[in-house]
């Protein structure tokens, strides 16, 4: 843990996934405690978190409320627990009827989920694996029941400090960042430091949520931020430069996937090829829904064409 601003911590957080930790931000005034995400509902991340809050003087009880950046389960796995032990807790107005209800209703999309892997391809054994890993992940997430809607463009006014919030969809459909008046960015998942945030399609998503992405990074380019402090990872000093350089990224995996429609494909087998590393399931899964989310972009922008179900992609 370390101060970063008079008043806002930096709180790394233990998760038992490749990124290794999950960075939470605490904003400590004078009459709130705010926490910006909440971690995963493990054991170790509770108790670290607690360890945290003990060495600021405060326990769980103490903070007041929790703004989620978005709803994946590192970033929005304990917002539960807070909201049961009082505490505010926000999230994006465009996640409460996706990314929320994914976890507070799992029977509402679970048909449609597999259905979306099985008709691009992906085979039975596999999916099992990916189906072991969800119900797991499952038992690490405790949802908040009625967290508060954000809307982008508000104005926060907590712990003594000025935080506009700001809709940066793509990696999630409802993702917010949170911009000081300091002119510091809490950037959750939307920048990254060393690797680019995951743009996946789903069931529950958004049509095309790289195309969402791109708008997201456009806006963040734009931002008068002195420096963005992420989900993961360390700070990013030049903003404008990592957005653009995620745009760069992207737009070369595009160029990348649209070379391998030699012939008609699946969405299954384009991953295999765009990502050859070997992966578990749960990487399979992010893969797979990345290399999904690229060919509808291309789709709908016209270098592509789709026939099925199944669904096959060729070049437009």
């Amino acid at each position: 843990m370390r101060e970063l601003l008079p008043g806002l911590y930096l709180l790394p957080v233990p998760i038992p996934y490749p990124l290794k930790t999950v960075n939470l931000y605490l904003l400590k005034g004078k009459e709130e405690v705010i926490l910006v995400d909440s971690a995963l509902a493990t054991r170790t991340a509770r108790g670290t978190l607690e360890l945290y809050l003990a060495e600021l003087g405060l326990c769980f009880t103490d903070v007041n409320a929790v703004l989620l950046t978005h709803h994946h389960p590192d970033h929005y796995g304990l917002g539960g627990l807070f909201e049961g032990l009082g505490a505010r807790v926000y999230l994006h107005e465009e996640e409460l009827s996706r990314g929320h209800r994914f976890w507070r209703e799992p029977e509402a999309f679970e048909a449609a989920s597999w259905r979306l892997f099985l008709d691009h391809g992906t085979p039975e054994e596999a999916l099992l694996g990916i189906r072991e890993t969800m119900a797991k992940t499952r038992e690490r997430v405790h949802p908040p029941r009625n967290p508060l809607p954000l809307k982008d463009g508000e104005v926060l006014e907590l712990s003594g400090k000025r935080l506009r919030v700001l809709w940066t969809p793509g990696h999630a459909d409802g993702h917010a960042a949170f911009f000081l008046e300091e002119g510091v960015l809490l950037a959750g998942d939307a920048l990254l430091e060393r690797v680019s945030p995951n743009v996946g399609l789903w069931a529950y998503t958004r049509a095309n949520p790289l195309k969402d992405f791109f708008y997201s990074l456009r806006r963040l380019a734009e931002l008068p931020a002195q420096v963005a402090y992420a989900g993961h990872f360390g700070p990013i000093p030049q903003v404008k430069r990592r957005a653009e350089e995620l745009q760069a990224h992207h737009e070369a995996r595009l160029q990348a996937l649209q070379s391998l429609l030699d012939h008609p494909q699946d969405a299954w087998s384009l991953f295999l090829k765009l990502f050859p590393q070997e992966l578990d399931p749960a990487g399979r899964r992010f893969a797979f829904a990345e290399t999904l989310a690229h060919l509808e972009y291309l789709r709908a922008e016209g270098r592509v064409g789709r026939e099925g179900p199944p669904y096959r992609y060729f070049r437009a």
